[in-house]
């Protein structure tokens, strides 16, 4: 096919000609000639949409596994230790539809799904030309300059030329005006210009304020980064993140963390769900445990992407500029990938039931939190043997255990363990 429509995207269709190419082991090469596409167009979508349906059984992808004299006990450090590599997996075509050898395969194994591919690209397309690229807040600022200059007068362009710091084009002035996209915040309309550009202006439709979301945060932090971390480093300790709130509006928001290892639920009580909040968490736990201690529990950080957590940078940097934390973040939709974090917020949930007031069962400030996590700790669960979070952190993480006792999350006797919302009315 000739390549006649490179600089168009790809459809469904095109989608589902990549799936064949990579069903029948064709490379990248011989698919992108197919299509029509440069071979790096066909790279970037496989590579961005392949999805990992199954995970190595093994510590670590070992291409010596067979043969292993420690017992497969993996580990970076191993003398033997030979990295797992797979042509057709990693370099062309670039997953795993089709290969001959997948039953007898154990290491990871990557799909694509032109179907899933394509939901993907339209909701990535859709989401990015949604709406007006500015807050209310930001609209607001930009009104209060332009408002009385406009009245005096000049028009956009002149008003430009002596404030350059808004950052936009004098069409797109025109188009936010025309769009009454001032006419709330500062009562602005086309009848403030000058003279009104003649030309069909477009349906009046509701605005809609939507700040175009910066994604910068996520490069060399996603799920797959994660999992390819975890596969280099497989004993590190992990600490899942996420908040938990029944009013969006005015709180109050609870900040959660998970030591995965131990089974134990930690949080903060906090007034705002922001990325300042979130980031102070954080710092404040670093406080609580220790620069030491932290670094050793909170290895990990992974999260899903709330907006709320996009102070990624901020998180991992301690305050003498050292990496205290590695932040990663979940697919989006894919809570199940810090399902344990979402299993314990079911038992949280348990003394603070959703489309509740909080604040009326007496959520008040951080002591109550404490006690409702003691409770939370103090219960026995089956996939600990009978022991609850508490008792096994204070066997295996003694020094962990410590600082969280003194913070004032404490063990609750079994048979004392209440886990109902008047758990708060009996302080």
């Amino acid at each position: 096919m000739e390549n006649t429509n490179a600089y168009f995207h790809l459809t469904l269709e095109e989608r589902r000609i990549i799936l064949k190419g990579i069903t029948n082991g064709s490379t990248k090469t011989a698919i992108a000639q197919t299509i029509g596409k440069d071979k790096s167009t066909v790279g970037k979508e496989i590579k961005a949409h392949r999805v990992l349906v199954k995970k190595c059984p093994l510590p670590l992808e070992c291409s010596a596994y067979r043969k292993c004299p420690f017992d497969r006990q993996c580990s970076p450090d191993c003398p033997d230790y030979v990295p797992f590599r797979c042509s057709r997996r990693d370099r062309s075509p670039g997953a795993c539809n089709g290969c001959p050898g997948r039953s007898r395969c154990r290491f990871d194994k990557y799909d694509y799904n032109p179907e899933k591919a394509q939901a993907s690209y339209r909701e990535t397309l859709v989401d990015s030309r949604t709406g007006i690229n500015l807050t209310s807040s930001e609209a607001k600022a930009m009104a209060d300059i332009i408002g009385p200059l406009l009245r005096q007068g000049l028009s956009p362009y002149q008003i430009l030329q002596a404030h350059p710091e808004l950052g936009v084009c004098e069409k797109t002035i025109y188009n936010y005006i025309e769009s009454d996209v001032f006419h709330e915040v500062a009562g602005i309309t086309v009848m403030d210009l000058r003279r009104q550009v003649s030309r069909k202006l477009p349906k009046a439709k509701a605005v809609t304020y939507k700040k175009r979301q910066d994604r910068h945060y996520l490069q060399g932090r996603t799920y797959k980064d994660y999992n390819a971390y975890l596969s280099q480093n497989p004993g590190v300790f992990v600490t899942q993140m996420d908040t938990v709130y029944n009013d969006e509006s005015h709180g109050p928001f609870i900040q959660t963390f998970k030591f995965v290892k131990a089974g134990l639920l930690f949080a903060f009580l906090q007034e705002e769900k922001t990325a300042p909040a979130m980031l102070h968490g954080v710092s404040r736990l670093e406080e609580i445990l220790g620069p030491q201690i932290f670094r050793r529990y909170v290895h990990i950080l992974l999260t899903d992407r709330g907006s709320e957590f996009s102070a990624a940078q901020s998180m991992e940097t301690a305050a003498d500029g050292s990496r205290r934390t590695r932040v990663f973040f979940c697919d989006p939709m894919q809570s199940g990938q810090k399902g344990t974090l979402e299993n314990k917020h079911i038992e949280l949930r348990y003394i603070l039931p959703k489309q509740t007031d909080l604040r009326g069962l007496g959520l008040v400030d951080q002591d109550a939190l404490n006690l409702v996590l003691s409770h939370v700790n103090s219960a026995p669960l089956e996939s600990l043997g009978g022991k609850s979070p508490l008792e096994l952190t204070e066997f295996l993480y003694p020094d962990l255990y410590e600082r969280l006792q003194a913070f004032g999350i404490r063990k609750i006797e079994s048979d004392s363990v209440i886990l109902k919302p008047y758990l708060l009315k009996k302080r």
